[in-house]
């Protein structure tokens, strides 16, 4: 059985036995807030990725793993949430989801970074993709300005 179908089958059982969340499989991963990100198609960017990913949080790192040599993605990644209740629902959610024809695997982890990586190195910079977005949504001035609030502060 593969992991997907794995954690899956581990959800139905506690919906069904009414586990309280802390006697849930997810309670194991309370002090980390990183994703492991499997699956991915090799022609997203880091900006895709955290679209999809910021439907269940704010997403404040991320590491896209690419080959050294030539710069393309490898189709996995590490994501860390601003708060790791994020990772629960995007585990929940988007693990097995159909993304560009590829299933992706999406689980808890325990992200450590390598000898001279810095706590920073992968923060994403959220006012970088401040361009993205609909120019007609009402919305989108009001996140870009509480975004700007939030990076001054």
């Amino acid at each position: 059985m593969n992991a997907i179908r794995q954690t899956a089958l581990l959800n139905k059982r506690e919906l069904e036995n009414a586990t309280p969340p802390s006697a849930s499989w997810h309670a194991d991963y309370r002090d980390t807030a990183w994703v492991y990100v499997g699956g991915l198609p090799l022609d997203l960017s880091e900006g895709d990725v955290i679209t999809i990913f910021s439907q269940f949080g704010s997403p404040t790192h991320l590491n896209l793993i690419r080959d050294k040599e030539s710069g393309k993605s490898k189709g996995f990644a590490f994501l860390k949430y601003e708060d790791q209740r994020s990772c629960d629902l995007a585990v929940d959610n988007l693990g097995g989801a159909d993304v560009l024809g590829r299933l992706l695997r999406v689980d808890h982890t325990r992200y450590k970074r390598k000898d001279g990586e810095g706590e920073d190195d992968f923060r994403i910079d959220m006012l970088t993709f401040k361009d993205d977005g609909d120019d007609e949504d009402p919305m989108r001035h009001y996140l870009v300005q509480q975004k700007r609030e939030q990076a001054s502060a």
